[in-house]
This record gives structure tokens, sequence and C-alpha cells, in this order.
């Protein structure tokens, strides 16, 4: 299994975003994770389609679509012109959870498949032979900054013990109040995939990356 850092560009300086992205690709952060919020699913505001596109002409990383808006589906070939290569969609902003997989699919992309804290991980059972990817959000979405909810390490270990046993190398991604010091509790309970945006983008992105890397790569 891969070990991945996907670094947050919400928590990076616009200014010298440009910088600050090719510091993480030169220390081994294969993914760039966007966190496309839309004022209705969650209270936030983010960035959507223009920003991914203008970023993706100018890196090799991989464009890692984190869809908390409602009714995502509406956005999908969108999100697919502009460039992602993973679209994750949130089961609770689903009309309809399977359609909206199938169509991430039928773009050409990776299909991820979300949850919040408060949603338990038996709903997403049935979905997980649909999907490359799931992810585990261990704050509330909306917002940057926020502890790590401990409650998250068992749900990722039910859903990593679920998809073992539908015979399945899911990628299990975590999004969330994730920093050095806890890193190896997200890996330990089965995670593979970390996004961070604070603890990369505050202070040295480039040596953030490194340490970060340093920890993934002796899981595999």
């Amino acid at each position: 299994m891969e070990y991945i850092l996907a670094p947050s560009i919400l928590a990076a300086d616009f200014t010298v975003l440009g910088e600050e992205m090719k510091r993480t690709a030169e220390n081994g952060a294969k993914y760039l994770h966007f966190d496309v919020m839309d004022g209705m699913f969650v209270p936030s505001i983010s960035f959507g389609m223009p920003v991914l596109k203008s970023i993706h002409n100018v890196t090799d990383q991989v464009m890692d679509a984190h869809l908390m808006v409602q009714d995502p589906i509406r956005y999908v070939e969108d999100f697919k012109d502009a460039g992602a290569d993973i679209v994750t969609v949130h089961l609770e902003a689903c009309e309809d959870v399977g359609a909206a997989l199938d169509k991430i699919r039928e773009c050409g992309m990776k299909a991820g498949l979300s949850v919040c804290p408060e949603t338990d991980a038996s709903a997403v059972e049935r979905y997980l032979k649909d999907i490359d990817m799931l992810l585990v959000m261990s704050v509330h979405p909306g917002f940057g900054g926020q502890k790590f909810i401990p409650e998250s390490l068992d749900k990722i270990r039910t859903i990593r013990r679920m998809a073992l046993e539908q015979g399945l190398g899911l990628d299990i991604q975590v999004d969330g109040g994730i920093y050095l010091s806890n890193v190896r509790e997200v890996l330990d309970a089965g995670a593979n995939i970390i996004v961070a945006g604070s603890a990369v983008f505050n202070g040295d992105p480039g040596r953030n990356t490194s340490e970060f890397m340093e920890i993934l790569k002796s899981y595999e």
C-alpha cells in the first residue's frame, strides 16, 4: 500500500502559492488537496474550478478535489475539465450517492466518498466496492485549524476492517487536525493518505513535508 501526503492548499499563502506547492512536491507530497466549499453544505466559501485549473497547469501533483458542496453531481464534469484527478463527494450532500460516484468514474476520474464525524461507518459499507478512496473527516467540515476528533480512529479501524472483509485495497484518507505529533495514530488505525493544511504550510512547507514523508515512508 502506498502512503501519501496531500497538503491542503486552503492553509497556503496564496501570494506565494506556486513556490509553496513546489516545495511540497520536491519533498515528496504526491497529492494536492482542494477543499471546495459552497456556503450551503458547509458555512464557509473557499474556491472552485478556476483555481484548480490554474494550478493544474503548473504542477504534476495529483489534483485531489474534496467537494464540500450540496448536490455535487452538478459540478463533476466541470472539475474534470479543470484538471481534477480525484473527486470526493460527501455522502451527506448527495441526493443519489451511487449516481454521483458513477458520474465521477464516467468522467475518467477516481471516485472518493467522504463522511462527516457524526456519520456512522456502517453508512459507507455498501459503497466501498464502488469507490477508490474513502475520506474520513476527523473534524467538522468547513473550517481549518480544528482539533482532531479522537473517535475518528475507531471509524478508520472499522472502515479498514470492512474493506479487508470485502477484499478491497481501499485508500483511506483522513482530513482534519493532523500534525506530526498525532499522524502515527492515524496511520496505525488504517489510513494511508493524510491531508494536512496548517501542519504543512505554517512555517517551512518543504521541511514540514519532508518530516511527514519520513513518517509515512516508514509504514511502507
